[in-house]
């Protein structure tokens, strides 16, 4: 009796568990406030919390100001967006990396608050290169190796 009732109480969380995640997908997949009408105040919050726990598994880009580091939400050619509740006073020059992977160096200029995301705008964008600059046109294609007969 007792291994009957776990094994209900186990199929009864898979089952919330499937609704709750259909309901992230719809969330998302609207992306307004329309649906929030319709849901109790604890639906909206585990939706809330479980679509910005999904944004942060899956985005390994971060902002490194100094020793600080903020996980980036949303990037665009023109701006990136950080969580609301961080990073008031970010500000000047950043660095943008992909894990660790140095991608950008940028210089922010200003920040609005739009929903529950802090959007910050870029002044200027440069990607990071591996190598150093050469003073001199490259060939278009170069050997890997010379071989001598």
């Amino acid at each position: 009796m007792h291994s009957d009732t776990l094994m209900r109480r186990a199929a009864l969380r898979r089952i919330l568990s499937l609704d709750l995640h259909i309901y992230v997908v719809i969330f998302m997949a609207i992306g307004e406030d329309t649906m929030n009408d319709f849901l109790p105040d604890a639906v909206r919050q585990g939706l809330d919390q479980a679509r910005k726990a999904s944004l942060r598994r899956k985005d390994r880009l971060c902002v490194h100001d100094g020793d600080h580091v903020y996980g980036i939400r949303r990037f665009w050619e023109g701006g990136f967006a950080l969580d609301a509740d961080v990073a008031e006073k970010l500000r000047g020059r950043v660095e943008i990396y992909d894990g660790a992977r140095h991608l950008y160096q940028c210089l922010i200029v200003g920040s609005a608050v739009e929903r529950d995301e802090r959007v910050f705008d870029f002044k200027w964008l440069h990607p990071v290169t591996d190598a150093a600059p050469v003073d001199y046109e490259r060939p278009g294609f170069v050997p890997a190796g010379l071989i001598t007969g």
